[in-house]
């Protein structure tokens, strides 16, 4: 397996709280992995320090075949290096089209100036009919996404996050707010997403992480407490003191 990130020995303090602390692990190409822990546990620092928000005090973060490091780029460079991340509140153009924001977000797309004098190829058409299938939008195309629920929002924006074809994509409690039926529908995108690229799922709902019946890395006061399936690190008394004893 590829390692596509390696995360080794990164802390980072705010005021004196170490956020995260001697931080090491490791994400394979087409992984998919959920990220766990308790309130403050440094999951978001953990996403902040990948994408370049936050620079750690130690520690290397290292992408990719050519092992580059992350820390010496720019939140812009990191993005184009094929790391695309996903807050948890979705962030669409809500006066657009689903279909526009889709061509917005296209690989070849930079910058709300050249979309304005973009004329879309039929090949990029076609990438967003099958964007639109994949997310389970083709009947919503023409819609503003404004209007269009809170879990189609959220797929939404996952498919904006695949039509720029990363490598990495971090996904930020994806099924929160969602009814039964639109958490299920994120679990097969997600799934199926991580055939092209990595994901990694931040999450605390463990009925959800359950559902991606994948690798899950506990984190607690910014370091790793374990790691493994579900039921392994469930079973992991550590884990059961800090995390499900609350």
């Amino acid at each position: 397996m590829n390692r596509l990130l390696e995360v080794s020995g990164v802390s980072v303090s705010f005021d004196g709280f170490k956020a995260i602390n001697n931080l090491s692990f490791a994400i394979n190409s087409a992984e998919l992995r959920a990220v766990i822990g308790p309130n403050g546990a440094g999951k978001t620092t953990f996403m902040d320090i990948v994408t370049g928000k936050t620079k750690p005090d130690e520690g290397r973060v290292i992408w990719g075949d050519d092992s580059v490091s992350l820390l010496g780029l720019s939140e812009a460079q990191i993005a184009k290096a094929g790391v695309g991340r996903k807050f948890q509140k979705p962030t669409v153009f809500e006066d657009q089209t689903v279909k526009e924001n889709l061509i917005m977000s296209l690989k070849n797309q930079r910058g709300p100036f050249s979309v304005l004098f973009y004329r879309p190829s039929k090949s990029d058409l076609e990438k967003v009919d099958d964007l639109a299938l994949e997310i389970g939008l083709s009947d919503q195309l023409n819609r503003l996404a404004g209007e269009l629920s809170h879990g189609q929002k959220q797929w939404l924006e996952i498919g904006m996050l695949l039509a720029q074809e990363p490598k990495l994509m971090l996904v930020d409690e994806p099924a929160a707010g969602m009814t039964l039926a639109e958490r299920e529908h994120t679990t097969d995108l997600l799934v199926r997403a991580a055939k092209t690229c990595a994901v990694v799922v931040v999450e605390h709902d463990m009925d959800f992480v359950r559902r991606l019946d994948c690798k899950v890395t506990v984190l607690h006061e910014g370091s790793v407490l374990a790691e493994g399936s579900l039921d392994h690190v469930t079973a992991n008394q550590d884990v059961i003191d800090v995390y499900l004893g609350r």
